[in-house]
Formats: C-alpha cells, structure tokens, sequence
C-alpha cells in the first residue's frame, strides 16, 4: 500500500505533527543501542537523519523529505523500518502510519479471530439481552446465548453477517421491513470501508456479496453513507412471536477493530418476557440432554 503526502489544510497540520515526532523519537535513540559510536562531534542526543536512513535501508533524502513532510510516496514497508530503527512501540508505529497518511495495519495481536476474554464476557455478562461481536469486516466472533435463540448465530461459524442477511431466507422472512435494514447496513459499510482505504478485506466481501445477491449489488451501486447508530429492530420470531429491541453498535474499547452489538428489549413490550421464556426452555431442554 502506498500514498502521497498532498498538501491540504488537514495535511499541512498532520505534516506538522508527523514532522516534530519523528525528530523527538530520533532523538531518544542513543547511537549505542543501534550499534553506533557516539563519536566526539555529536552536539545533539539521539541519532542523525542519514543514521537513520542507512539503518533503514532507504535514502538519505528520502528520509529528510518524509521528516520534513514533503509530496513523497510513502509506503507500509518503508515506514516499519523506520519504526524498527526509531525503537517504536505498536501504538507510535500505528501513529506514525496515520501521520504519513496511510491505513494502519492490525497489530499481530489482533488478528484472525483471537478476542481478550474480557470483550467475551462482555456479551455474556449481557445476558439475558441479545449480544454478540463483529470484526471489523463484520464477521461473527461471539454471540452470547439470547442472540444464538433469537438471532439465528452459530458461534462456531465466523461467517460474515452482512453476506448471511442478503443470502440466507431466515433473515427476509424474519425481519419485519427487511428492505430498509438490507439499505441501512449496506450504507453502514460503505462508511466503514471507505475508513480504510485500500483495505482487501473489505472488498472481498463487496466482491463475493454482489456476484451472490443482485439486491446487494442495487443498493451497494446506490453509494448511500450511514454512521453506525442506535435503530430499532422488529423481529417475527417462528418460536416467540414479534420481538422489538433498541439495537447498539459500538466500537470495543481499545480494539476498534472489533464492534459491539448490544440488543436492548424495547420498553413496554413483552419482548424481554419472550426472551426469558425461550432461554428457560432452552435450559430445561439442555438439561433433559444431559439427564436422559
């Protein structure tokens, strides 16, 4: 992935800021713990433009121009060996990317589909409202127990989720005005997409979804942008009736790579009372199992 510095109100500011921080990092790097003499003529602390550039394997131009946040191309793999050189930890190396002007990458910790326990417990302390957890593709991975009764969710398949409410008949038959959600979402994640630039994840899911579903493709050709918010969701459940919850998504804290979708009962229905019916008859029926 690669990107040019352009000039603009915005840029002019994140130049800036890209400027003075690599001249701080460099600076608290001692030529000794990159293997250089400090020499008798160093006046200032830290390590020297050009030292930099040789550790880094690129131009000593190129390295003054990207300090001084020139039009350069920059690219990933340019800007980790600079942060290798400058001693970066995963936040300042996410920082630095967003400085230059390109997409961070995931740090190695998150990918796949590794979640902290503690964003699990946070769908599982839910309970027992609907809840479950979305990469950032929106692919599924976790659904506490209301959400696999009442939403359909497998948690051992990490499908996409907004591919399954286009392709899987239980969605169009279950959700009442299922056309302006399919609208909703799909302008949902073109916000989302356009947020990382250059992201292959995404367009992957843009590319097998529309070959799959021609009302995908209709509304994706429409180039609708939503901010992900708060909605209400009806649903005609086979086993509970009709179901109305307040439905929130919201971004994990520390991980925005993931999204929170908490379901709420709507207030005044007896959507909460149906819920605790179908989780009772699910224990009693888990517990004939296991006694039979």
């Amino acid at each position: 992935m690669t990107t040019t510095l352009a000039p603009s109100t915005g840029a002019s500011a994140r130049r800036e800021e890209l400027r003075a921080f690599l001249m701080a990092r460099r600076a608290q790097v001692s030529p000794d713990a990159v293997g250089l003499p400090a020499g008798p003529r160093r006046r200032t602390p830290g390590l020297r433009r050009e030292e930099v550039a040789v550790l880094a394997g690129v131009g000593v131009s190129w390295y003054q121009w990207l300090e001084q946040g020139r039009d350069i191309t920059v690219s990933g793999q340019v800007l980790d060996a600079v942060a290798r050189v400058l001693g970066l930890g995963e936040a300042e190396r996410r920082h630095l990317y967003v400085l230059a002007g390109l997409n961070p990458p995931l740090p190695a910790a998150w990918q796949g589909t590794s979640v902290a326990a503690d964003l699990i417990g946070v769908i599982e302390r839910w309970m027992p409202h609907p809840a479950h957890l979305l990469d950032r593709y929106w692919n599924l991975i976790g659904a506490n127990r209301a959400a696999q009764l009442v939403l359909g969710y497998d948690p051992d398949d990490h499908g996409n989720c907004l591919r399954a409410f286009f392709v899987d008949p239980m969605y169009r038959t279950e959700y009442v005005d299922w056309s302006e959600h399919a609208r909703r979402l799909t302008a949902q994640y073109r916000a989302l997409m356009s947020e990382h630039p250059g992201d292959e994840g995404y367009a992957e899911v843009i590319e097998r979804l529309s070959a799959e579903s021609a009302d995908f493709a209709e509304l994706w050709g429409r180039h609708e942008v939503r901010d992900l918010e708060g909605f209400h969701k009806v649903l005609d459940h086979p086993a509970a009736g009709r179901l109305d919850f307040e439905s929130t998504q919201l971004s994990a804290p520390g991980r925005p790579d993931l999204l929170l979708v908490l379901h709420n009962p709507i207030e005044g229905t007896d959507t909460a009372a149906k819920v605790q019916r179908m989780l009772d008859d699910d224990r009693r029926s888990h517990l004939t199992v296991v006694a039979g």
